[in-house]
């Protein structure tokens, strides 16, 4: 049982630190999009490519020796160094649609794929299946989240203003656990 609140857990913090700043693009989507319902197929789109690419590693995971896998942690650290001197994605868009939104998740999911890939080659298939069940079910509650937030101007405003700057601490944390682990 350990395990599961292990696997648990650690979905719930991978997909925070992997997904903080998406929250910022589902709120200006969400504001942009006609039809809401567009946004959230986008989004669930575009993070299972990321997740399918992901699962190389685990994959990759049973072929190379567990000693060198933990070295994949390194990727979230250097996305997290990267974040914090890379400027913010201009989200000025038109046109919004269902493929536009999928297209961004998955441009902006380097980071997911770095975090996903080497979490799945450090896990066994019972824990892959858990932690990809946690992933989809926060997505859902993340476009929840953003689709609320939108309405509320005084906290979308101050999420834009922090959000990129907890992203990179986080992404670093998260590749000293997998390094360590």
């Amino acid at each position: 049982m350990h395990w599961l609140f292990s696997a648990l857990i650690t979905g719930a913090i991978a997909f925070s630190a992997t997904n903080l700043d998406d929250i910022l693009f589902l709120t200006i989507f969400f504001s942009q999009a006609a039809r809401k319902w567009q946004v959230v197929i986008g989004q669930y789109l575009g993070f299972t490519a990321l997740v399918l690419i992901s699962l190389i590693g685990f994959f990759g995971g049973r072929i190379v020796p567990h000693e060198w896998i933990r070295w994949l942690g390194l990727a979230p650290i250097l996305l997290g160094i990267k974040k914090l001197v890379a400027k913010p994605i201009d989200m000025q868009r038109t046109g919004l649609d269902t493929l536009s939104v999928a297209a961004v998740t998955f441009v902006n999911g380097a980071d997911n794929i770095g975090v996903y890939t080497a979490l799945f080659a450090v896990s066994d298939a019972r824990n892959v299946i858990v932690l990809t069940g946690v992933l989809y079910s926060l997505l859902a509650v993340w476009c929840l989240i953003a689709y609320r937030i939108h309405k509320q101007p005084v906290v979308a405003k101050m999420l834009a203003t922090y959000g990129d700057r907890l992203v990179p601490f986080i992404l670093i944390a998260l590749g000293l656990y997998i390094l360590l682990s």
